[in-house]
């Protein structure tokens, strides 16, 4: 499986962006997908996360300002972040897990990664 992550950019406090995550190689229907971020100098970090059933979790910080999403016809993953703020600038990966063990909000529960796309939010 490649993930090809897109939609990042430079946007001013308050604004939106809309993440996008291309799955190929085969389809990821039935696996969890996820948006992990690592910001200047800080360590990666869980974001959002939309298991098999279709169940989504969030971070604490971005609950009720993004939201996590796919189609599983288009083997996509996408990422809608609202009112966003400048702690929210970070680099943006998309991940797949094919198979569930209840631990979306850890790195190691994904094999498959995308390269990652820039967010800058501006002040």
């Amino acid at each position: 499986v490649q993930l090809q992550a897109s939609g990042g950019g430079l946007v001013q406090a308050g604004g939106s962006l809309r993440l996008s995550c291309a799955a190929s190689g085969r389809t990821v229907s039935s696996y969890g997908m996820a948006w992990f971020r690592r910001a200047p100098g800080k360590e990666r970090e869980f974001v959002a996360a939309i298991i098999w059933r279709g169940n989504t979790f969030y971070r604490n910080s971005v609950e009720g300002r993004f939201s996590i999403s796919r189609d599983k016809a288009k083997n996509m993953a996408y990422l809608q972040m609202n009112s966003l703020k400048p702690e929210d600038t970070a680099v943006y990966y998309c991940a797949a897990d094919p198979r569930y063990s209840g631990s979306y909000y850890e790195e190691y529960e994904y094999d498959y990664w995308g390269q990652g796309t820039l967010v800058t939010v501006s002040s």
